[in-house]
């Protein structure tokens, strides 16, 4: 399936594959290339990378790029386990960038006990959960 693996189950694999993934972006304006690799609840891997568009709010980050294709392949039951962020300048150079608001909210949606690995600026990993990154989430009433 496009922008799954299987097999990569531990977070220094999905580090792996999130770095690998910033490779794949499309960020001619920003030159910001961005990568993540997620696992779901159930031990699959997905990709997914920035892609850009002249219209710049009509871009989109790798984090939500990773959980579309989660979503995609597993369905609305798709819970989010972990997942890494990895960021380089054009000239791959690392970045130390954690997930935006709105991929903090998306990633909330999925799983707010799930553990959340972005550099830092000395280029070591930090490992969160993503309820902390986003503690005042927004959160509709119930119907």
């Amino acid at each position: 399936m496009p922008g799954s693996v299987t097999g990569a189950t531990d977070l220094e694999e999905l580090r792996a594959l999130a770095t690998q993934a910033a490779q794949r972006a499309y960020a001619p304006y920003s030159k910001l290339n961005v990568g993540a690799a997620l696992r779901s609840a159930g031990g699959t891997v997905y990709l997914g990378c920035n892609v850009e568009n002249a219209a710049y709010p009509i871009g989109g980050c790798a984090e939500r790029a990773a959980i579309a294709a989660a979503v995609h392949a597993e369905g609305a039951d798709f819970h989010l386990e972990a997942i890494a962020v990895a960021a380089f300048d054009a000239t791959g150079r690392l970045l130390a960038i954690s997930p935006c608001g709105a991929c903090r909210q998306a990633l909330v949606e999925f799983g707010a006990q799930a553990r959340v690995s972005f550099h830092q600026p000395d280029g070591s990993w930090s490992d969160v959960l993503a309820d902390d990154l986003l503690p005042w989430r927004f959160v509709l009433p119930p119907r």
